[in-house]
């Protein structure tokens, strides 16, 4: 993938509110579970889950199963290319 194309995925995985709150809290808290974003976010617990497989899918969010839940944090090198994707337009 291209410079343009990562940064143009990563935007898009940006491009709705919901999200950059999403990211936003887990940059805060460090890590979570689902449940836990559902209760800071006005959204149905599969609406969240959407906007979390989004986030993970363009590689700004990791998830690590524990036990029956999964426990999202921001992936902060992830979140560094970015910047500097920004950066260099």
């Amino acid at each position: 993938m291209t410079n343009d194309q990562t940064l143009a995925t990563l935007c898009k995985a940006l491009g709705h509110p919901a999200r950059v709150a999403i990211l936003r809290h887990l940059l805060q808290v460090n890590s979570c579970i689902c449940g836990d974003i559902v209760n800071i976010l006005p959204l149905a617990q599969s609406t969240v889950s959407q906007h979390l497989k989004q986030l993970k899918e363009a590689g700004l969010i990791r998830g690590e199963i524990e036990g029956p839940r999964i426990c999202y944090c921001a992936d902060k090198d992830r979140l560094a290319a970015f910047k500097n994707l920004i950066l260099s337009l």
